[in-house]
């Protein structure tokens, strides 16, 4: 009998009810599963055992008899299946010749040069990719050029001790406006708020332009 011609890339689903076969794309790993061939003397071996469980006696040994006889045809049958199960699977895939990878026609062959895309890569798809890839590159490049180009700081002071964002008070309880005063001017509240000097941290009583311990500017009211 001549040698069955196999793929590395297959599993085996085969159980003593029959025979089944995966097989898959070498690049993508899409596949396709192989009807199921049932084994007659599984079959019949399973009827048996399944009586010998209700009746017991001589229909219990048959059962496991003919599962036995099962095993040791197996390897015949099985390899029939299998020849079968290649030739059933070779209509969906394309070997190349350049590496022997088998391959799906519908996305990982190259039908123009007749090899898979790994050896020849469709130019086309890769013209596509390689555009999207460029454009993303360059727009990442443009923002971080027009980024560096604004001007994020220029009203910040940089100098010794200075504020940064300036902050206004507000009364706690109606939200107006306050002038550092104890209360607040439109509901009475007291606002029990101090100015905190950005400086030194110092909180003066009143509302002072510059602190009194080290001279930094308060913050605006």
């Amino acid at each position: 009998m001549a040698l069955i011609k196999f793929t590395a890339n297959h599993d085996d689903l085969s159980t003593d009810r029959g025979y089944q076969f995966k097989f898959y794309c070498d690049k993508c790993h899409n596949g396709h599963m192989t009807r199921f061939q049932p084994s007659v003397t599984g079959m019949a071996g399973g009827l048996l055992r399944a009586a010998g469980d209700i009746f017991g006696g001589i229909f219990s040994k048959a059962g496991h008899g003919a599962y036995e006889i099962q095993r040791a045809v197996g390897g015949k049958a099985h390899d029939e299946a299998l020849e079968k199960a290649v030739e059933e699977a070779k209509t969906f895939f394309k070997q190349c010749t350049r590496c022997g990878k088998w391959v799906c026609p519908d996305v990982c062959w190259n039908a123009k040069a007749g090899l898979c895309e790994d050896c020849a890569p469709d130019y086309e798809e890769e013209f596509a990719a390689n555009k999207a890839q460029a454009m993303s590159s360059a727009a990442r490049n443009q923002l971080h050029e027009k980024a560096q180009q604004t001007d994020y700081v220029s009203n910040v002071d940089m100098s010794v001790g200075a504020s940064t964002p300036q902050s206004s008070l507000a009364c706690p309880s109606c939200g107006a406006k306050t002038t550092g005063s104890k209360f607040c001017p439109e509901c009475g509240a007291p606002t029990q708020v101090k100015l905190t000097c950005p400086g030194c941290g110092f909180q003066p009583e009143n509302a002072p332009r510059f602190c009194p311990e080290c001279g930094v500017k308060m913050p605006l009211i």
